[in-house]
């Protein structure tokens, strides 16, 4: 995995574990990589990996069954959808909307 250095890493891996779970790869119920694990696989220090499952566990979209492991929240997708969403509507789209003024362009570019 490629880390930015605009955000911190543990929230690159909880955003690249959400993205997994929005595309189908990762459903309700299954059953996610260790902390160790996950950790070894992308490079990671397991107290970073443990911060990223923090934050899924508070946000409810992770689970853990103790001593079994870490498993994705059955209602995890739709989660993660109205969070995203809520994100994408405050932060990214007001500079889209606000580039689209300065270029001159219009919601009509996209029927075309």
């Amino acid at each position: 995995m490629n880390f930015t250095a605009d955000k911190p890493i543990y929230l690159q891996i909880a955003d690249r574990l959400c993205d997994r779970i929005l595309s189908g790869e990762l459903k309700g119920d299954d059953r996610v990589p260790s902390v160790r694990e996950y950790g070894a696989e992308i490079g990671v220090n397991p107290n970073t990996m443990m911060r990223s499952y923090d934050k899924l566990l508070s946000e409810e979209i992770l689970y853990n069954k103790r001593g079994i492991g870490y498993f994705v929240a059955p209602d995890a997708r739709e989660k993660v959808l109205s969070v995203q969403r809520e994100a994408f509507l405050r932060e990214e789209l007001p500079i889209i909307r606000r580039r689209m003024q300065l270029l001159g362009l219009d919601a009509s570019i996209f029927n075309q």
